[in-house]
């Protein structure tokens, strides 16, 4: 009697587990915070968002990230609901050379024109995300979890661009480091032809 009773609980113990509320959104969150870590385009231009504020200073340093993490959970909201946007990894892959290239060159653009370009890219990198979320996943918590690593990726690469600007050398250290980034994403492109 006394091991039917221990067999039978032991047998419920695992689906009491799932009776918890918000089990999923546990699991949404660590699959959306681990996505944009797990890919060297999103992660090389994630951080070049961040070294791109840097250089341009002043409301640029939170209006450039704060766009592209707002901007990217539109995209990533086109891409749950199924809606097909062209050239998804083609925009990424231009993304990251074209955000190399900027840093590079240390291009001081309007504000305006900064936000647009990272606006646009970051449309791409959100419906990546938002196509790739698994089917058990609440999508409010996998998008928080993106966002909150797309955030961090962007105030690493803030602390980067302070970091590479206080060495002697720091215009040929983002010039060399802006070049890198371009080359990378010339990989990533040619892999994707």
């Amino acid at each position: 009697m006394r091991t039917g009773l221990t067999t039978a609980a032991l047998t419920l113990i695992p689906t009491a587990a799932f009776a918890h509320p918000a089990i999923g959104d546990a699991h949404g969150f660590v699959a959306g915070f681990a996505h944009p870590l797990g890919g060297l385009d999103h992660v090389l231009a994630m951080v070049t968002v961040g070294i791109f504020a840097w250089q341009l200073g002043g409301r640029a340093l939170w209006l450039v990230p704060a766009t592209f993490v707002l901007a990217m959970a539109a995209g990533g909201v086109l891409g749950m609901a199924g809606v097909p946007v062209p050239f998804v990894e083609l925009g990424i892959a231009a993304s990251v050379i074209v955000l190399g290239a900027v840093v590079a060159f240390a291009r001081r653009a309007p504000v305006a024109i900064a936000v647009g370009l990272v606006g646009v890219f970051a449309i791409f990198h959100g419906h990546a995300h938002g196509t790739e979320m698994p089917l058990d996943a609440t999508g409010g918590a996998y998008a928080a979890g993106f966002m909150l690593a797309t955030a961090l990726l962007h105030a690493a690469g803030i602390a980067l661009g302070f970091a590479i600007g206080r060495i002697a050398h720091g215009r040929a250290a983002y010039q060399l480091g802006g070049s890198l980034v371009a080359l990378a994403g010339v990989a990533i492109l040619t892999h994707l032809i």
